[in-house]
């Protein structure tokens, strides 16, 4: 389909992400079900709604079923596996890269998903029944908008991983983010490697991904989206009373803008966007300062040690 005519829909799809966040806070709200909100959701829609080009190797089925495995991981490990915090994210990470491996995939996404209800303690099974839900619904609105032409087909090309060198670098990157994650577990300021920024980690450890050519852009996205979540979080649904999924809308405009301005449609920026929406409140002022600090350690870490002359040259 001609790229103009894509661009001239690219409204229609901001739209639908939009609506698709709205619902999802709105419902949680109703519910009373704080598990419900899945700040990664706005990720996906970024990723496999409003980007012409899905950024990542993965197909419908894929999606689905990795997003799945992931969320009840997370939930499983919280339940059963009584370890210190630092060994169950890392625990949730391994797991991450080993089905990623097996799927010959880079569907980075799934490692927030494993990762967050370890953050936040979730035992309940709403929050993998909800992932799952939520998937099937960013699938078939993907496979509605490729029928009407809203936007294009992107056809799926597993990833040719050497299966020795992928696994070395998923052993590097964990123990790489192990000895990160040391001090801010230490002193309980876990978001300071918000689960966004672990997949934002991920990706640029990635020596053929296109966010390495704009590292600062990339930081400053991220770290510009957990402001607007927070400010607006504050603003305008603890302070003035309004409810979280308006907030949540307006904060969604906001993001969109910025990202149809800048031309980065980097899918992590709209997941940390929603984490100051399942926040304590106490936490929302030092939010912001936290991702900034984690975004340009991890992104400064990932440049460095993961390149063409110190990684291999297979995709994630």
């Amino acid at each position: 389909m001609d790229i103009k005519v894509l661009k001239t829909v690219r409204f229609e799809r901001y739209l639908f992400g939009i609506l698709m966040a709205i619902s999802m806070v709105w419902l949680a709200e109703l519910s009373g079900e704080k598990e419900i909100i899945f700040p990664e959701i706005c990720a996906l829609t970024i990723g496999a709604w409003v980007s012409e080009q899905l950024p990542w190797s993965v197909n419908k089925r894929r999606i689905f079923l990795l997003m799945s495995a992931a969320a009840w991981f997370g939930v499983l490990v919280v339940r059963y596996c009584h370890c210190p915090l630092i060994f169950q994210v890392c625990l949730c990470f391994a797991f991450s890269g080993l089905i990623l491996t097996v799927c010959k995939t880079n569907f980075v996404p799934i490692i927030s998903a494993c990762i967050l209800p370890v953050y936040l303690k979730t035992t309940s099974f709403i929050y993998p029944i909800a992932v799952m839900t939520m998937a099937l619904i960013i699938i078939l609105a993907q496979w509605i908008m490729e029928k009407n032409h809203f936007r294009p087909v992107n056809k799926f090309v597993p990833c040719n991983f050497d299966l020795k060198k992928q696994s070395i670098k998923w052993i590097k990157l964990l123990v790489v983010f192990g000895l990160i994650a040391l001090i801010p577990f230490k002193t309980h300021q876990i978001y300071f490697l918000a689960p966004p920024l672990i997949v934002m980690f991920t990706e640029l450890s990635n020596p053929k991904s296109p966010a390495r050519k704009k590292p600062a852009y990339i930081a400053g996205l991220m770290t510009f989206s957990a402001f607007i979540g927070s400010m607006f979080r504050l603003l305008f649904n603890i302070y003035l009373g309004m409810s979280l999924s308006l907030c949540t809308a307006l904060a969604c405009v906001v993001l969109f803008i910025a990202l149809n301005r800048v031309k980065i449609n980097f899918p992590p920026a709209g997941a940390v966007l929603l984490i100051p929406m399942i926040l304590d409140k106490n936490l929302l002022l030092r939010f912001p300062i936290e991702v900034f600090v984690g975004s340009v350690i991890l992104s400064c870490v990932a440049m460095i040690l993961f390149n063409e002359t110190t990684t291999s040259t297979q995709n994630l």
